[in-house]
Formats: structure tokens, C-alpha cells, sequence
């Protein structure tokens, strides 16, 4: 096949969505060996999309960019004769950056084969789910004594970490911004919930675990809450960082950049080991890079779940394509609630 011509929306600069994003023609090259392309039907939005689009994520592409981790839609071509079977079938796809498009490229082994479900519930599943289930079953399981705190709990994320937490049996904090998300949480099985807007959050915590200790904290979040979250942790304490949403609210540039870190402070290995403490980094892209094996396996087993029914995905709102801009405003505020999905018809 030659060349496809195409469409994207692309990230011409920092700014507003407004401002940064124009839908622009796209050449698609065919698939090489081990690699499928995709006819999308819908893609998903994701915080590091927001963050690449204010210039705050590093590994985004250069501008003009198409950003974009996951769609849904169909093969319609592959690279490699092993693949042939794939041509046709319905797939939710994993790919590094392009999701922003009517058509992708992705290597064969980040795609699993879907049936008829609902597009905007799939993408829930994918970069979302894969992180939530890496994390929470996979690099460091959570136990049934474990008291465990969500930062960002009526998020994509953390809908799905409330749910693997609270099968595993264990105790959960989930702390959000905005008293219209309390529900959410409390139906999916929160024992405990903290408003971050109303009070220190620290000291909500602290008032249910009377004197106890958390056992995890799963944190996008950053900054100021690294300090605050190694203070609540106990001995075997895991705190998991997989984000950094509140570098996204700096307006100062690089002086933004370096209270952030300065806020994180000064991380001793020593220090960590004198009071068996952990602190794990995340970035699904690293993974999905250096170890796809693991990210085909996550994909995989949260399909799975979905499947019979133990994980059920929160879908926070379906766009049409033009409606991108309004997607990406309501994203950016920290007021939407599960997984943002736009269709392109």
C-alpha cells in the first residue's frame, strides 16, 4: 500500500485548545514488518495530553505534533504475513503518541482484539486501566490489610484503582476536589473520602486512621503532596508517583519548574531504607518501550476483568471530533470525572 492520506489533530503550539490544536492532512506510511495500521473510530484523552499541549511534557513529540496514546477502530493493513489474521478485526490499540488521528501505525503486539463494547468504555481500559492494574497488581500488589489513599479518585485512573483496591480486600482513602464526585467514589467503595478544597487533606487523613499508618499512596499529583503523603506512610509504606498534574497549574515557566521540584525535596536512599519507605516512579511510556511483554500482559488481564465483569470502566463523557476543544477545556480543569473519549463520526 502507499502512502494514506489522512487526518490528525495536531499540537502547532503551547497554548489554550483553542490555540494549539489544528486539524491538518497526514500522510500514513504503510506498516513495516510487525507493525498494523489502524482505521480509528474513536481515540482517548488522557492528563499527559494536556500536559504536552502546555509544554510541560518532555516526552511528547517536537511541535507540530500529533499526541494520543489509545484507540479503537479497525486493521486494515499489517506489515507482516504473521499478522494477516488481524486484517478486519475490531481492536483496542495502544500506540507511542498518533492517537489523535483517523489512522495509526502500531506495533501488533499493543493491540488486543475487542468485540462490540463500547468504544469510550475500551479506551478506560487502556492507558488508564493498563497503569491502574501495572500498578496496583503488578509491580506492587496490594495487600488485604493494606490501607491504601488515591489521589485523583473520580479520575480514569482512579475509578479503576479504587475498584482493583477494594477487590484485594484493602482499606480505601479516596481524596478528590469537588463534593459532585463524592458519589462516584462512595459507589465504587471508598471507606473514606477527603476533599483536598475544603481542609488540609493531611490532617482528614490522619483523623480516620487514628493513629495508624498508610500502607500506599498512589500519587499523579506531586509537588507539595510528596512531603505530606511520606509523612502519612508506614513502615513498608509504598508511595507511587505516576504523574506530575500539579506542575500543570504553575504560570511561571522555568520558576514554576523548580518550586515544583523544591516542594518534592531531597530524596536520601538512606534515608528511605533507615525507614523502609518506598517511592516508585511510573511512566507507562517507558515501559511500553523497554518492556512491551508487560504491557501486552497488563492489557491483556484488564481486558479480562472487564470481561467478567469485576472491572467496570467510569465513562466520563463522549465527544464528536469537533467537539475536541471542549474535551480537552473540561480535562484540563480537574472537574471531569472517568475516561474522556472522542468519536470522529
Amino acid at each position: 500500500m502507499s502512502k494514506l492520506k489522512s487526518e490528525a489533530f495536531f499540537i502547532t503550539r503551547v497554548g489554550t485548545p483553542e490555540e494549539a490544536f489544528e486539524l491538518r492532512e497526514l500522510d500514513i506510511d504503510a506498516p513495516s514488518e510487525g507493525r498494523v495500521l489502524v482505521e480509528v473510530e474513536a481515540f482517548g484523552l488522557n492528563y499527559a495530553d494536556v500536559m504536552a499541549r502546555r509544554g510541560l511534557y518532555r516526552e511528547a513529540p517536537s511541535f507540530p505534533c500529533v499526541v494520543g496514546y489509545e484507540v479503537v477502530g479497525k486493521i486494515i493493513d499489517c506489515g507482516s504475513a504473521s499478522d494477516e489474521h488481524l486484517i478486519g478485526k475490531r481492536v483496542l490499540a495502544f500506540c507511542r503518541f498518533g492517537g489523535y488521528a483517523r489512522h495509526v501505525v502500531t506495533e501488533s503486539h499493543a493491540v488486543v482484539e475487542v468485540q462490540q463494547q463500547p468504544a469510550q468504555e475500551l479506551l478506560a481500559l487502556s492507558t488508564q486501566g493498563v497503569t491502574a492494574y501495572y500498578m496496583a497488581e503488578y509491580l506492587t500488589p496490594i495487600h488485604q490489610s493494606d490501607i491504601v489513599l488515591i489521589h485523583a479518585a473520580a479520575g480514569g485512573v482512579g475509578t479503576l484503582l479504587i475498584q482493583l483496591a477494594k477487590n484485594s480486600g484493602a482499606t480505601v482513602i479516596a481524596k478528590i476536589g469537588d463534593e459532585k464526585k463524592r458519589a462516584l467514589v462512595e459507589q465504587l467503595g471508598a471507606d473514606f473520602i477527603v476533599n483536598y478544597n475544603t481542609s488540609d487533606y493531611v490532617a482528614q487523613v490522619n483523623s480516620f486512621l487514628n493513629g495508624r499508618r498508610l500502607d500506599v499512596s498512589f500519587n499523579p499529583v506531586a509537588g507539595s503532596t510528596y512531603k505530606k503523603d511520606m509523612q502519612l506512610l508506614g513502615s513498608g509504606g509504598r508511595m507511587i508517583l505516576f504523574g506530575g498534574s500539579e506542575l500543570s497549574k504553575g504560570k511561571w515557566g522555568i520558576f514554576s519548574k523548580l518550586n515544583f521540584v523544591r516542594k518534592m525535596g531531597l530524596i536520601l536512599p538512606i534515608g528511605l531504607m533507615m525507614r523502609s519507605k518506598n517511592v516508585l516512579g511510573v511512566n507507562m511510556l517507558k515501559i511500553a518501550d523497554n518492556k512491551p511483554e508487560v504491557l501486552t500482559h497488563c492489557l491483556a488481564a484488564v481486558i479480562q476483568k472487564y470481561a467478567n465483569g469485576t472491572l467496570h470502566p467510569q465513562v466520563g463523557g463522549a465527544y464528536n471530533a469537533t467537539e475536541l476543544n471542549k474535551a480537552h477545556t473540561l480535562l484540563e480543569s480537574g472537574k471531569s470525572t472517568g475516561k474522556l473519549s472522542i468519536f470522529w463520526d
